[in-house]
Formats: C-alpha cells, structure tokens, sequence
C-alpha cells in the first residue's frame, strides 16, 4: 500500500479539503452539546434519563463500528461513501432535534449521531492513507487537532448562541454543517488500496480472528474507553451542570469551554510536530492518567468559574494528549490488511465509555450526588494506570518474539 501512496500525489489542496469534512463532521456534532444536558433538564427529565439520552450517542458507535471496519478492509472502495453517508444521517438526527422534544424523539436522534460518528473510522483510515506509516503521529495529531478545534468553536458558541437565540438555533447550524461537510466530501480524493485474491477471499470471520489477535489492542482499547467515559462525563456530559450548580449560566460557559479546550487543542496540535520515542509515550500517557485523576477529584472543591476553569484546563491538557497518543498506537500496527478492521475495533469498544460513562454517571449522581460522580471518574481514570503498564508490556513482548501480521 505505501508503494500505491507514492504514486498518488496529495496535494495541500487535498489536505485541506479533507481536513474541511472533517470540521464539518465534528461541529456538526458538538454544536448543542454544552448546553444539550440543560436543555434536557427543561424538558424536566432526571439525572438519570439524562445520562440514558447521552449514552445512547454511545450505542450504536459500539454496535456498528467494528463491524464497518471489517467490511471497509473486505470492500474498502466503500470507504469514502460510507463517509458521505454520515453526513446524510446528521441532517436526519438534527431535523428530529428541531421536529421534536419527547424522550423517545430525543433518543433516536442521538443514536443516529451515534451512527454519524461510527463513520469517524474512515475518516481515520482514509486520512492515514495520505501519509506514510512512520508519520503515523503526524496524520492522528492533525485529525486530533481538527476533532479538537471544532468541537472547541462548536462549544464556545452553543452558549451564548442559546442565550441569544434560543435552544433550537444549535441544531439547526447542526443541520446545515452537516449539509456543507456532505457537499465537500463528494470531491474528497481516495488512496487506492492494494489488495489481492488472497485478501478478497477472506470471510468476515477470518477478519475477527486476526483483529482480536492483534498485540496491545485490548489494552490500547480500554485506555481510550477510560478517557472517552471520562471526557463524557465531564465536559460533554454533566460538568455544565454542576456549573449551574455553582451560579454558572449558558452565557459564561464559553470561558469554562475556553479553558478545557484551548489546551486540548495546542496538546494535540504539539503532537503533529514533536516526533516522540515510545518510551516518551508511555511515560505521557502515565503522567496523563494522573493528572486526569487529580482534575476529577478536584472538581467537587470549584465554588468559582476560575477555579472549574483552571481544573478543567488540567483535564483538557492531560485528555488532549491522551487520546492522540493512543490513537497514533493503533494507526502505527503493523496490520496493513487488517488497518480499518483494528481501528473499527478500537473505535467500536471505546464507545463503550462513551456509552456506558454518562449512564453510570447519571445514575450515581442521582443517588448520592454530583460530588461522587466526579470521584467516581477519578477512580476510574487511576483504574488505567496498570492497564497502560499491561499495555506497555505486552508491547515489548511482542516486539521482542518478532510478531508481525501477514
């Protein structure tokens, strides 16, 4: 494949223009979703119905992203259009959004943005494909950044946007990004795939197999699934409610979303630039998982929107570089039949956190409060500290006996 990559020639133009789906994609996404669990609690849902709707965003990413991975690596022309497709289904989530309120219309709106995202592999995949193997950091630290900005814009803006306007304007900007990132990436340019009969001849379960063999995966996997819970817990979850808490209205919001994201986004930008050896990692995603630790358990003591600010720019920091570093894991695998297959996999299970982390959530915060939410995070987060060492072990290991997929 990387032969193929040479003769293909990717022009900034060609960057730019995926990199511009791809804000498309994510802001599409995120626009309501600092003030989405306030607008839930004026529909008088509970804690726990809250924590239910932004789970299901969770369920069907979970459900359908391996699967697409190993039918994206059996018909991997299919890639862009599946893309394309995700588009198509964010304009379907945002019309039911702005159609209707009840908990049911709610939820199936979520699980379509659920089954937007899934299409995140790839993007991932056909991204990576613009680079050479060893760039791998390079091409997840961009696409990582371009997660990060938009999601930043989109989050800066719902605030003062719902104080203005009202809650329904978010998911009708929610619609028309969704409509431009269709548009744009019709004209995306593909690096074709080398196959052979060998490969085509591979049945699903054969894809399975090799995937779940695949060294660290497991490991890699539950770190992201950590992280995800976490970062929907907090930010993207139940952290603009506690802010509420504590005399936060939609308006100031912004400068909270400011702190966690403007360090998020340099962190993962530093990382397209900073060629880092794989000790230097282990040892980032280490002091990572501490810090996020730290942050959560500091949470509950914020009475000020200085203090949240400050704590979750920690949380931002630590996340920002997290979430890249794993990922440039997974893209670096030597698995060059099996590349959309392991990262379907990887992005299909840390899902789970992304599901299973607000349902949770919501549910220990209605029975003992907010305060052991957020402690409760942090348990979770120091959870992953042997996991990375499992992690980092296996790594060497299987470095050391020679593995290799063919």
């Amino acid at each position: 494949m990387e032969a193929t990559q040479k003769r293909i020639n990717i022009t900034l133009k060609d960057h730019a223009l995926f990199l511009s789906t791809v804000f498309c994609f994510w802001f599409a996404t995120y626009i309501y979703i600092p003030t989405f669990s306030l607008y839930l609690e004026t529909k008088q849902f509970t804690y726990s119905a809250i924590g239910i709707i932004l789970g299901s965003y969770g369920v069907t990413q979970v459900l359908l992203r391996f699967p697409l991975g190993i039918l994206s690596d059996i018909l991997h022309r299919l890639r862009k259009q599946l893309y394309i497709g995700g588009f198509a289904v964010a304009i379907i989530s945002g019309l039911l959004l702005i159609l209707f309120d009840s908990f049911f219309a709610i939820f199936t709106a979520r699980l379509l943005a659920g089954i937007t995202a899934s299409m995140w592999v790839m993007a991932t995949i056909l991204y990576a494909q613009y680079f050479h193997r060893g760039q791998s950091s390079r091409a997840m630290g961009t696409l990582q950044f371009l997660t990060v900005m938009p999601q930043f814009v989109s989050m800066a803006l719902a605030g003062i946007i719902v104080q203005s306007f009202g809650w329904m304007l978010p998911f009708w900007i929610a619609v028309l990004a969704s409509a431009v990132g269709l548009i744009l990436s019709c004209w995306i340019k593909i690096v074709p795939q080398e196959s052979t009969h060998q490969d085509e001849r591979r049945s699903f379960n054969h894809y399975v197999r090799a995937t779940i063999r695949v060294p660290s995966l497991f490991a890699i996997t539950g770190l992201s699934m950590i992280g995800h819970g976490i970062l929907f817990i907090t930010i993207f979850g139940f952290t603009p409610l506690y802010a509420a808490t504590i005399g936060i209205n939609e308006g100031t919001l912004f400068w909270l979303v400011m702190a966690f994201f403007i360090p998020h986004a340099v962190a993962s930008l530093s990382l397209a630039f900073l060629p880092l050896h794989d000790r230097h990692t282990r040892l980032i995603l280490l002091v990572c998982l501490i810090a996020t630790g730290l942050s959560l358990i500091l949470i509950p003591f914020t009475n000020t929107l200085a203090s949240l600010s400050i704590v979750h720019g920690l949380l931002g920091l630590a996340l920002g570089l997290f979430f890249p570093l794993l990922l440039g894991k997974i893209a670096s695998l030597p698995v060059d039949s099996l590349r959309t297959s392991v990262m379907g996999f990887y992005q299909s299970f840390y899902a789970l956190g992304i599901f299973l982390g607000p349902i949770l959530a919501g549910t220990v915060a209605e029975w003992f409060g907010l305060s052991v939410m957020f402690w409760g995070g942090a348990f979770l987060a120091l959870l992953g500290i042997p996991l990375l060492l499992y992690a980092n072990h296996e790594s060497t290991r299987h470095i050391e006996k020679g593995w290799h997929k063919t």
